[in-house]
Order: C-alpha cells, then structure tokens, then sequence
C-alpha cells in the first residue's frame, strides 16, 4: 500500500502545484495612512493559509502521518498543510482544492480548506 500511496502523493502534489500556478490573483492595493501616506499593490492578492483535511483513522491518514506529509488538525482528523506559493491565499487555496481532488478521485474522503491572513 505504501507505494499505491507515495504515488496518489505524487500525483496530489503534482494537481496542486500546476493548479497553483495557473491560478490569476487578484492583485490587492495596501494603503497606509498617517503623516506619510502611501499605497502599493500586492501582485499576489490577499494572504492567507490553505490545507487539506482528512480522517485520521484510515490507511491514507496513518500513511501520511509517518511519512510526515499530515499533521493534527483542530478538532480532529489529520491535513496537509500547503507551503507553497508564500502568502497568496489564491494559489494556496488552489493547491488545497486540486489536492483533495485527486485524493477524492482514490477514494479517500478529503476537503480543502483556507482562511485568510
């Protein structure tokens, strides 16, 4: 089972990553108010965190635990955290979905999830 696994990450990573980098974010404007008032655009768009959680208890979970791709995740259950693509929450978000897709499509109950910074 573990080699079916290493490949269904492989493949999950593979869905996110290409979703990650085709995803357009929308770029977001910063102002700063006070004496020296300024703007600038973040070409990245809004920051923020994405992961993909998933039971614990199965065969995938305990894999990915041991391998050290899942950590815990609140309140229960197991999830991929996404480190790639630095703040933006667009190609985090996109990784998470493309991820869980693939994981879905083996049969694994998955979900992606995000939460701005």
């Amino acid at each position: 089972m573990t080699k079916a696994f290493d490949a269904i990450h492989a493949q999950a990573h593979e869905a996110g990553m290409t979703a990650g980098i085709k995803a357009v974010p929308l770029p977001m404007t910063v102002t700063e108010e006070g004496v020296r008032a300024r703007s600038w655009i973040v070409d990245e768009g809004a920051c923020g965190f994405a992961w993909v959680a998933f039971k614990g208890n199965t065969a995938w979970g305990r894999w990915a635990k041991k391998q050290g791709i899942a950590r815990n995740h609140y309140p229960s259950g197991l999830c991929v955290w996404v480190g790639e693509f630095g703040q933006s929450v667009t190609r985090k978000e996109a990784y998470a979905y493309a991820y869980a897709l693939v994981l879905k499509d083996h049969g694994i109950d998955a979900y992606s999830n995000s939460r701005l910074d």
